[in-house]
């Protein structure tokens, strides 16, 4: 396989993966994980892994590697993210996913937040969300119109 060939099935497998075919995804990346490796192949590879065939160590592992090597990009938060999500694991999900907002504004990653329901700032950071103080005054600033 060529370096071409290579960068087409990663291309490809990412794009059938973002499309919701996680399973053709999965068989672009595995042919081009014979070949070779980067990055955004093993984050979409991780992905792809915990979404069809429920390997979420394995698919998690994969993610995090990818981070470690490219700690700037956004798309492998929103992979690992995916990969928590469907291991059942919510709030480390929600926690990647603001992780990899702060590196810049992710359709993908704000698609993703939306379907947990994206809940508003904490009135006061310190305290908890049940706390009375942020409940109550959340809902109270919200009326008004405030925030």
């Amino acid at each position: 396989m060529t370096g071409h060939d290579f960068r087409q099935q990663v291309e490809r497998g990412a794009a059938a993966a973002e499309q919701g075919n996680t399973l053709g995804a999965l068989i672009h990346l595995e042919n081009a994980a014979l070949h070779g490796s980067t990055p955004l192949l093993a984050s979409y590879l991780g992905y792809c892994l915990a979404q069809e065939r429920h390997e979420f160590k394995k698919g998690a592992s994969l993610c995090l590697e990818a981070l470690e090597q490219e700690p700037g990009q956004a798309i492998h938060y929103l992979n690992l993210g995916r990969v928590y999500v469907a291991a059942g694991q919510r709030e480390l999900a929600i926690k990647t996913l603001y992780r990899g907002l702060k590196l810049g504004r992710n359709r993908l990653i704000l698609e993703e937040l939306k379907k947990f329901g994206i809940r508003k700032e904490l009135v006061f950071r310190s305290l908890p969300r049940s706390h009375p103080l942020n409940k109550y005054l959340g809902l109270l600033f919200a009326r008004l119109g405030i925030r």
